[in-house]
């Protein structure tokens, strides 16, 4: 059983359990973030095991708040559950709202801190497997194009946040 996760129930924020809110389209709190190395970004692909999304690719990770729990916190201790990556400093980059069916019948509504953290040329990952089953950096320029290209192998909210976000989450390096 997962702790529950902030989700607006009648108008209200309420704790709620995390396949409820996803079988139901609550509106919910989330976390993504983004970990940048000059022009490339990490991105993970989604372990097998995970309950919908599987085996698609995503930003470098994303998850909900705990109840209570702090974003930025949230942020880092989700680089650090998913990815092993200690050390960095993720910076909110603004809020995102989407709706999006991610199959068996389960929909992602979410409420989105979006956080950006600049990693050095090296940076130790250890992917928790039951998480994240590859990573790779890929150019961001690239990675628009390979989500146009073949946009089911990436997660619905990834082709949402290139598509219609990308300026907010890079800035400058959105051209690229």
């Amino acid at each position: 059983m997962t702790a529950p996760i902030p989700a607006w129930v009648d108008g209200r924020l309420r704790p709620v359990g995390k396949l409820d809110v996803h079988r139901r389209g609550l509106r919910h709190k989330a976390v993504s973030v983004f970990v940048m190395r000059g022009t490339e970004v990490l991105i993970q692909q989604r372990a097998m095991g995970k309950y919908h999304t599987p085996g698609l690719w995503a930003n470098t990770c994303c998850t909900h708040p705990l109840w209570g729990e702090d974003a930025a916190a949230c942020a880092v201790r989700r680089l650090r559950e998913e990815l092993g990556i200690t050390g960095l400093a993720p910076v909110r980059a603004g809020q995102v709202e989407y709706r999006a069916e991610v199959g068996g019948g389960l929909i992602e509504h979410e409420v989105v801190e979006i956080f950006v953290a600049e990693a050095g040329e090296v940076l130790a990952l250890e992917p928790d497997p039951e998480e994240v089953m590859a990573t790779e950096w890929v150019d961001i320029g690239v990675l628009a194009a390979r989500v146009a290209r073949a946009s089911g192998d990436f997660t619905p909210w990834l082709r949402i946040y290139l598509a219609e976000h990308r300026g907010m989450i890079f800035g400058d390096l959105a051209q690229a």
